[in-house]
């Protein structure tokens, strides 16, 4: 369960965000009303808000010091240990949130005229993709692999997913595939640089391909319920046949049920659910208070455990991490800011 701070600092982004609402002014009306009914009880300390969008800057400035005691429209006054007033104008501050909640569309020289991903529904590596490719706003359409007899991909060398084509052009591997459609968003900048921030980021998504992902499996496929579970989410999705639906629901259900208990000895887990909390543990931990690793917005990382998190966070596994563990405020926030998928129905 979220946190009292918490929910309160998380309520007020989206209160200010006007990606929240359709109307802009709502937003800012609702905050007056929240400060003007606690404003007796307010003080610096309590703006948790913005001590800690400050604390995640990653250029370490108060981006909004610039705000208080500068308004040109309907301000509130806030009081401060009973004798200091400020004030903050509604309509910066929202603004401000704006900037730093915003999705990032790819820029107009990033035009392609058809993306498709070829995967499974509940792979853990389609879905870092699938998030990249939705917090870009990049449209593309699915093609759901049959996991039995991949016939979808037969055309293929490389018979793993995710497999995604740009243009014609066919990307594999989810790390690469993501390294390379960030070279064509971001080309100035480079997956490869020393900066502290990219190469914390470099290390939290090499964690999370050679760590939080083999956790997932021994969990999703803990027992005979849960496996089923999972394949009925995945046949649900896919463009299957009622017999292939049956065949794969079931077989592939006893298959990954027997290939989770491998992958429990391959990496000494003998607590799938323990394992599974601690790794949501650590990354909280990572964070260090920010809102996100990359600070004021997601980095790679960031996407890349979201996306391997998104299928199972309504599955009994993911609501169990979530009720067991404090992921569930960044988890919150990467919902709002990755939003809806882009993707096409075909």
């Amino acid at each position: 369960m979220r946190g009292n701070n918490g929910l309160t600092s998380y309520i007020l982004r989206r209160a200010l965000n006007p990606l929240a609402s359709n109307q802009s002014s709502s937003s800012s009306n609702g905050l007056s009303s929240v400060i003007h009914q606690n404003q007796q009880h307010y003080n610096l300390q309590k703006l948790s808000f913005y001590s800690n969008t400050s604390k995640a800057s990653s250029s370490g400035s108060k981006w909004w010091l610039p705000h208080l005691g500068q308004h040109t429209g309907k301000a509130v006054s806030v009081g401060i240990a009973g004798a200091v007033s400020f004030s903050i104008s509604a309509s910066s501050l929202i603004s401000s949130e704006q900037d730093l909640l915003a999705k990032e569309p790819p820029k107009p020289e990033f035009l392609t005229k058809e993306v498709v991903l070829y995967q499974y529904e509940a792979c853990p590596f389609c879905n870092k993709v699938k998030a990249f490719l939705d917090y870009y706003d990049i449209p593309y359409k699915v093609v759901e692999v049959n996991p039995l007899s991949k016939k979808e991909i037969k055309w293929s060398e490389y018979k793993k997913v995710p497999i995604l084509t740009v243009d014609g052009e066919h990307l594999v591997d989810s790390s690469d595939i993501i390294n390379k459609m960030s070279a064509k968003i971001h080309p100035k900048q480079s997956v490869d640089s020393d900066s502290d921030g990219e190469t914390e980021e470099k290390k939290w998504r090499g964690w999370v391909d050679n760590h939080l992902v083999h956790v997932l499996s021994p969990n999703i496929y803990r027992n005979s319920s849960e496996a089923l579970e999972s394949f009925d989410y995945i046949t649900s999705n896919g463009n299957f046949s009622y017999t292939e639906k049956i065949t794969v629901k079931y077989a592939g259900a006893v298959a990954m049920y027997f290939v989770s208990k491998k992958l429990k000895k391959k990496y000494n887990i003998t607590d799938e659910r323990a394992a599974l909390y601690e790794a949501a543990e650590t990354w909280v931990d990572a964070l260090d208070g920010r809102e996100f690793l990359g600070g004021p917005k997601p980095n790679l990382a960031d996407l890349a455990v979201f996306g391997v998190l998104r299928p199972i966070r309504y599955l009994r596994s993911g609501k169990d991490m979530v009720e067991h563990t404090r992921i569930s405020d960044w988890y919150s926030r990467m919902e709002g800011v990755v939003g809806d998928s882009c993707r096409i129905k075909a």
